[in-house]
């Protein structure tokens, strides 16, 4: 599976990640979210490289130029609820793109594991589209794979590009190991080392959905 980490090259998408990280900068829900939007308009510009297109000649006030248009809408999907800023920036580029929604959740037992439930599931055809999956953080990569194999019954995308602003090494692996090596891209926007034993990526940048939106009532 190709696999492209942006912070290897230095830019103003760095600056954005660092901001993400600050716990300082964090106390302000609406830079959260903003950073994460412009984030996902970063990814959307690099994947925008990798569709297909078409030539086409477009009329102007002043004659025609020959112009590269894509051939086909991406369909963006996100998990809730951590994903929808993310989701919002990729959907602003994407402007005419088609959307899912997945309800995903950690589903803990007594002795502290967990296992990914998938509670809600709303999406267009994909038979033969692009598909970009997008969550803030990659951590065991498990959620990944249920997803993606949830969102299979719309249909088989011809192309699936897999978005996450941080990552842990371990979740990069799992993801390469379990999601189809051909048909497959992962955009990830920072590698991190370390996963705790309650799974949650270190430094990382914490819980990105409390972050944004709030934090939750614990059941």
């Amino acid at each position: 599976m190709e696999t492209h980490v942006l912070e290897q090259v230095p830019s103003q998408f760095a600056r954005f990640m660092a901001e993400l990280r600050d716990v300082e900068i964090q106390k302000d829900p609406m830079r959260f979210r903003t950073n994460l939007r412009r984030i996902g308009q970063i990814f959307a510009y690099e994947i925008s490289k990798e569709l297909p297109y078409e030539t086409r000649v477009v009329q102007t006030p002043l004659g025609e130029k020959i112009m590269s248009v894509p051939t086909q809408e991406p369909v963006v999907a996100c998990i809730l609820r951590a994903g929808l800023p993310l989701h919002e920036g990729i959907l602003s580029f994407f402007d005419r793109a088609g959307s899912a929604f997945i309800s995903a959740y950690r589903k803990h037992d007594e002795d502290g594991h967990f296992e990914i439930k998938m509670e809600y599931l709303s999406c267009p055809d994909l038979e033969g589209k692009t598909l970009i999956l997008c969550d803030p953080m990659l951590a065991t990569g498990s959620s990944m794979k249920v997803c993606y194999q949830g969102l299979l019954e719309y249909g088989r995308p011809a192309h699936t590009h897999i978005v996450s602003v941080i990552a842990a090494q371990e979740g990069v692996d799992y993801v390469q190991e379990n999601l189809p090596s051909s048909g497959c891209t992962l955009w990830v926007g920072s590698v991190d080392e370390e996963l705790t034993a309650q799974s949650y990526i270190v430094p990382g940048l914490g819980d990105a959905g409390d972050l944004s939106y709030g934090k939750k009532l614990q059941e």
